[in-house]
């Protein structure tokens, strides 16, 4: 991260994202964040990060591999209610 005011840049794998590090005062160069909608919220220990990091590339890989269950999916208020209505 490069760090200037209020505003950062981070590398994300080879991917520079501008952020706002108002919540972050103290992030500098090196430092592992957790980044959401362009703000860096949280700043993360390297073990803690290599975790996160691990879970995140698990989850991504196995949601490739299996398909939903057949049934699933956003449930409307119709499509929650019992009985019939007529």
């Amino acid at each position: 991260m490069t760090h200037n005011g209020l505003e950062g840049v981070v590398d994300l794998h080879g991917t520079r994202l501008p952020v706002n590090t108002m919540l972050t005062p103290d992030a500098q160069p090196g430092d592992w964040l957790l980044i959401h909608a362009g703000f860096a919220i949280e700043k993360l220990d390297p073990q803690q990060a290599g975790e996160t990091w691990a879970l995140l590339r698990d989850l991504a890989q196995a949601a490739t591999r299996s398909p939903a269950p057949s049934g699933t999916g956003i449930a409307t208020p119709a499509s929650t209610t019992q009985g019939d209505r007529r």
